[in-house]
């Protein structure tokens, strides 16, 4: 089978185009990191789950549940109106907070921890998934700390 110039191109475009600042990449592509295999489809995320994670500058890691463990800024799906909690357990020494923000990347109903460099129990917030809940962030690592929240 012989390939020409532009379909070896448009092949290595798609290729390079997966990823993105909408799944928790970075800004112009980068690999998948959902931990989902590569479909985007996001984790289910049973009611009353602790869901917790490493905060490492470059982005969240999954720790608890299982389900998202060694996952990069893994897409969460919640069910509407069931509580949770999250947040991060561990880091790598940087100062770091969690926030729960909407799609105009504004907090929601002032969900947001302080910025420490050791995380305690105040880095762990107490939610009741609602259909305004988009993304958890990372606030002063904003671009690489970011994973989306799909509300069912």
């Amino acid at each position: 089978m012989q390939v020409t110039g532009a379909t070896a191109m448009s092949t290595l475009l798609a290729g390079c185009m997966r990823g993105g600042p909408r799944d928790g990449g970075p800004p112009g592509g980068g690999p998948d990191d959902d931990g989902n295999g590569g479909d985007g489809g996001g984790v289910d995320i049973d009611p009353g789950t602790d869901i917790e994670f490493s905060a490492q500058t470059s982005h969240w890691e999954g720790l608890a549940p299982s389900s998202i463990e060694g996952a990069e800024n893994p897409t969460l799906i919640l069910q509407e109106g069931e509580d949770y909690t999250i947040g991060w357990t561990e880091g790598d020494g940087g100062g770091h907070n969690i926030e729960i923000r909407d799609e105009n990347d504004d907090v929601v109903d002032d969900l947001a921890t302080e910025v420490v460099s050791e995380p305690d129990e105040d880095q762990i917030l107490e939610i009741t998934a609602s259909s305004e809940m988009a993304q958890y962030v990372c606030d002063p690592h904003q671009n690489t700390m970011r994973g989306d929240l799909q509300i069912e």
